[in-house]
């Protein structure tokens, strides 16, 4: 038998194009109501830029419990923190910022969020060997070791920047919006867009298309086996923590400078939507919870703009019609 009469006799794995879908759908659920098609347009691009933030953050946890099963509830200490290494970045370069220079706006901002990323990637290093080695594979010590960690961090965020909230002003090339007809679209939230479809790219091409990748999934499925081989899976384990961190760093950076200000309670406020996407997408599915971060931004759009009071609310009732529809998630990992 041929090599591809082998690969002919193979199942292949079904994918499943609804789930995907579900933004979507939402959004033309929505459009009736809103009325009005250029607030839609906004609202729609003001969610999907909201989501590809979002997303930047959660894929970060998602790598780290997708692929080493760890339950880090520090994951928000590196967002907050993420977004005063921006501070330290921008406000020394705030001639670059307020320059009408193009290049000199992006040189900037790449720092900032760059030295964000190094930042957080840096110091995840420490915190995997010092708080969350001595628990692995102990789900409810993981969740201890990692909320005290994270207290930790954000007592010393306050001993280093103090509890004042710190102003981040945006570049001047991403202030103000792109205008059509009657439709606004911020600058930023264009940047945002971009910037989360390159880390979503790499992310899938990384471990899907690289050695790397393949080493990081096959550890995760076999650890024994791939150590048998060689491999040293329990430092391919810190880079991946590293990088959930570099990625909190990096989205913790690009919040901060969508709303203009770093304060040290920003990590706890969006740890809980991450560890919300990353239910409603699948435990540890990178696809799931790049749909998912989608999802539930443009549901907290379209629910701010109808029914405000019912916006707070709206990521948990989401959560919930989801897994009533699909328990585990929208892509769930074999296994989970």
């Amino acid at each position: 038998m041929s090599a591809l009469d082998v690969g002919a006799a193979l199942p292949r794995r079904k994918i499943e194009i609804l789930p995907a879908l579900t933004p979507l759908i939402v959004a033309l659920v929505a459009a009736p109501f809103v009325g009005s098609a250029s607030t839609f347009l906004t609202l729609t691009a003001a969610g999907i830029a909201m989501g590809m933030m979002i997303f930047t953050m959660a894929s970060g946890l998602t790598l780290v419990f997708g692929m080493m099963d760890v339950l880090n509830f520090g994951h928000g200490a590196f967002i907050a923190l993420g977004a005063y290494v921006a501070t330290l970045v921008l406000l020394p370069l705030a001639g670059w910022s307020a320059s009408d220079s193009v290049a000199l706006n992006l040189a900037a901002f790449a720092l900032a969020i760059l030295a964000a990323a190094v930042v957080c990637g840096a110091l995840g290093w420490l915190f995997e060997r010092l708080i969350v080695k001595p628990v692995y594979g102990q789900h409810l010590r993981q969740i201890l070791a990692t909320i005290g960690g994270a207290i930790i961090a954000e007592q010393l965020i306050y001993a280093l920047w103090g509890p004042d909230q710190i102003p981040l002003a945006l570049p001047a090339a991403f202030r103000g919006s792109f205008v059509f007809g009657d439709t606004a679209i911020e600058k930023y939230r264009v940047l945002a867009t971009v910037v989360g479809l390159a880390v979503f790219a790499g992310e899938t091409l990384i471990l899907n298309r690289t050695k790397i990748g393949l080493l990081i999934r096959a550890g995760v499925e076999n650890r024994e086996m791939v150590e048998a081989l060689g491999y040293r899976i329990d430092r391919l384990f810190v880079g991946v923590f590293m990088a959930g961190s570099a990625l909190a760093g990096l989205g913790g950076a690009m919040m901060a400078l969508y709303r203009g200000q770093a304060h040290a309670t920003i990590g706890a406020e969006f740890l809980v939507l991450c560890f919300i996407v990353i239910i409603i997408g699948g435990l540890g599915s990178v696809g799931g919870s790049f749909v998912a971060s989608i999802l539930v931004a443009l549901i907290a759009n379209y629910a701010g703009f109808l029914a405000p009071k019912l916006a707070l609310v709206s990521n948990i009732v989401a959560m919930v019609v989801v897994l009533l529809w699909r328990p585990r998630g929208l892509y769930p990992v074999t296994g989970r």
